[in-house]
């Protein structure tokens, strides 16, 4: 991975030399987090971690609800894995669907007050969780370099703020 300085953007800008292998190192550590992630919300709160996302993308609405469509662009999931995921959901009593008045074909995915009280009991404890695997990289996932992988992060910020 090469990350230098490039005269010709400006002062302070750094230019990424190999853009993949940088991404690479950018997403074998965004994988490693989200797989530590989802193994904890699994053995602690029986959740998976799209399935919390999905929660926490729907809390966050002032009407704790969201399309389905809206919910799969959120998620990163196409339309039949957002469907499933929302039956999963539904089975464990954490969101129900409801139809959109306007379009009888809308159909949202709605938080229900059990999914408001799984996602305000885990909020806390998962925001710690990601601090701790972030701040202990090195020890959590010693298959990476932690200095090449902040190294890319830096690459990567580089690219998205020329």
């Amino acid at each position: 991975m090469h990350i230098h300085a490039s005269g010709s953007q400006g002062a302070g800008s750094r230019a990424v030399g190999d853009v993949s292998a940088t991404w690479s190192q950018v997403a074998a550590l965004v994988s490693s987090v989200d797989a530590a992630l989802g193994k904890w919300l699994t053995d602690t709160y029986r959740v998976g971690l799209t399935e919390y996302r999905a929660l926490a993308y729907l809390s966050r609405e002032a009407d704790k609800e969201l399309r389905v469509n809206d919910l799969a662009h959120r998620v990163s999931l196409n339309q039949s894995s957002v469907t499933r995921l929302v039956s999963r959901l539904e089975s464990k009593g954490l969101t129900r669907r409801d139809t959109c008045p306007d379009d009888g074909r809308g159909v949202y995915a709605v938080l229900t007050d059990d999914g408001e009280t799984l996602v305000g009991e885990v909020r806390g404890p998962y925001e710690e969780r990601v601090r701790d695997l972030l701040g202990g990289a090195a020890e959590h996932f010693p298959q990476l370099d932690a200095r090449q992988v902040s190294q890319a992060l830096t690459g990567i910020a580089a690219l998205l703020n020329p």
